[in-house]
């Protein structure tokens, strides 16, 4: 399966009962950017990553995947995807190595040792903790798991819902020079988080929603400044 090149957002609507999450959000998405998600809490950002990831069902608008042009569906869309979600989801009884063998069996892709400890070198995990139960590990440590479980399926889409968190200084530039590299070997991928310094001078996209609604959007070069002018003048 070819990796996915666009992601077309038009008109996304969300409601959960009498509360709208998303009203009319219409975006697009392309291979080798890096987009940077921003806007206060409850604003829909998380609704948006989910409807992305075929996790959530949207209750009106489209999200269409393509490949050189052709419509991806079903299956072939969800193998594309890496989700890196706010809390780790990695099994807390298994150590690093297992979680990772179990999602190179789930994927079909290479789940060798080599395989393993090169991804898991890649995010920077402690290799003395790579054989004890996760349940072990700081908040820190799982994201870094979470991060290399993602990596290791190879996805065209990476979506990220706060990455940065429970990393200290040191490991979030480096999660962010990591997340430049997926951007410059032609992946797309989107960032929900409130850490600007982290991403400045990577991403190339900045999409700030506000009560459920997109209400600004550029592509350019950004640094941590401008990331926080942008912030402060849009998401309030």
């Amino acid at each position: 399966m070819s990796a996915l090149d666009k992601v077309e957002i038009t008109k996304l609507t969300k409601r959960f009962g009498t509360e709208r999450a998303l009203g009319g959000v219409s975006l697009q998405l392309t291979a080798g950017s890096m987009c940077a998600l921003l806007g206060h809490n409850g604003a829909g950002k998380t609704t948006l990553l989910g409807i992305l990831s075929t996790l959530v069902r949207a209750t009106d608008g489209t999200v269409t995947y393509r490949t050189n042009g052709a419509e991806v569906t079903g299956e072939d869309v969800r193998r594309q995807i890496g989700m890196l979600a706010h809390s780790s989801l990695c099994y807390a009884e298994l150590t690093a190595h297992e979680n990772l063998e179990l999602t190179a069996g789930l994927y079909q892709v290479d789940g060798s040792r080599a395989a393993i400890q090169a991804v898991l070198d890649r995010v920077g995990l402690d290799p003395r903790s790579r054989d004890r139960a996760a349940r072990t590990y700081s908040r820190g440590m799982l994201q870094r798991l979470a991060l290399a479980r993602a990596l290791l399926t190879k996805p065209s889409l990476l979506l990220l819902d706060e990455p940065f968190t429970g990393l200290d200084r040191d490991g979030a530039l480096s999660l962010g020079e990591q997340l430049g590299i997926l951007r410059d070997g032609g992946a797309i991928v989107v960032v929900v988080t409130h850490d600007l310094e982290a991403i400045a001078n990577r991403t190339d996209h900045v999409a700030i929603l506000r009560r459920g609604q997109l209400v600004f959007e550029e592509r350019g070069s950004y640094s941590y400044e401008t990331l926080k002018d942008l912030y402060h003048r849009h998401a309030n």
